[in-house]
């Protein structure tokens, strides 16, 4: 079994053609249907149910693709590793929840780069429960996400908590019925059930998002209604760009550091916290406005 065979299954599955998967992979459909064959025969299981219109995993497929996946990324990150340049002495690799990436990976790179210069640097932004299964299947050496792992092997400590207020381009009061300029900004699965007890009767928004710096760009540039960190819209704030909206439930959304308790490089993964730990810190005392003309936002228990 090797990686040409499970790149080949990976390109199959995910585009449910034999034809398809060629033309991404540059070689022909004869040789993509050779290295399923042996994938087949190597694993005693039909991966691929063959149908007119295309091919489908079957269960034992399914069940291999997480395998084959995790090979595969192994596979790429040690040739990276590897591979590394005279210059550098080590590879360590950032895990970051896709909304916080734009709060704190710049400033982190380059704090690592001007302090760890003989270190490389690799982030990967995805969902958390994504990052949590690279962090233990070793694909990185630590994470930021917004689900703590409690597992033996793993190390979860608070890293910041963000208050997550309810700001508009007008200003207005807060209503709980729906609004027709309102975007949903999906912070996660904590901040699902509290906005559903916050707004029992709200009907479903006109447009709803998956990341916070695409809400954001949404309503600077055509108006509207969305929750979003206080910390990263206080200067827009301050500059009259943005009106907190007075008495809107706020919610907490936490964020943990997740790691290994036993790294390859305990002194490696140790400097690289303490980096990350200080551009936190930097980003929470940064970020506090000079003055506000709100009241401090109530949590939807407190709110009447």
């Amino acid at each position: 079994m090797n990686i040409s065979h499970m790149r080949a299954f990976i390109e199959v599955a995910t585009r449910g053609s034999f034809q398809l998967a060629a033309e991404q992979l540059h070689i022909t459909q004869s040789t993509v249907s050779a290295r399923i064959k042996v994938l087949e025969s190597q694993l005693g299981q039909a991966l691929f149910l063959r149908k007119r219109e295309g091919s489908e995993l079957t269960l034992a497929g399914r069940q291999f693709m997480r395998f084959a996946q995790t090979a595969v990324h192994a596979w790429e990150q040690a040739r990276q590793e590897v591979g590394l340049p005279e210059e550098l002495n080590a590879m360590i690799s950032l895990g970051i929840q896709m909304n916080l990436w734009d709060q704190i990976t710049p400033v982190w790179i380059e704090q690592m780069q001007e302090q760890l210069p003989q270190i490389g640097t690799r982030v990967v932004a995805d969902y958390s429960g994504s990052l949590l299964e690279q962090l233990s299947s070793g694909l990185i050496d630590l994470a930021i996400t917004y689900i703590p792992r409690q597992q033996a092997d793993l190390v979860s400590e608070l890293l910041l908590e963000d208050t997550l207020i309810l700001v508009s381009t007008q200003q207005r009061e807060v209503v709980r019925h729906w609004m027709p300029d309102y975007i949903y900004i999906d912070w996660g699965d904590e901040f699902r059930v509290a906005h559903n007890l916050a707004y029992p009767e709200t009907r479903a928004p006109k447009l709803s998002v998956g990341l916070g710096m695409l809400g954001l760009d949404y309503i600077l540039k055509f108006g509207g209604t969305a929750y979003f960190p206080q910390r990263s819209v206080a200067a827009l704030i301050e500059q009259g760009t943005l009106h907190p909206i007075e008495h809107a439930p706020s919610f907490h959304r936490p964020a943990y550091l997740v790691y290994p308790r036993v790294p390859g490089d305990a002194e490696l993964l140790g400097k690289t916290i303490s980096l990350l730990k200080n551009v936190v810190n930097n980003l929470a005392q940064n970020s506090q406005p000079a003055s506000t003309t709100y009241q401090r936002p109530v949590t939807p228990a407190q709110s009447n």
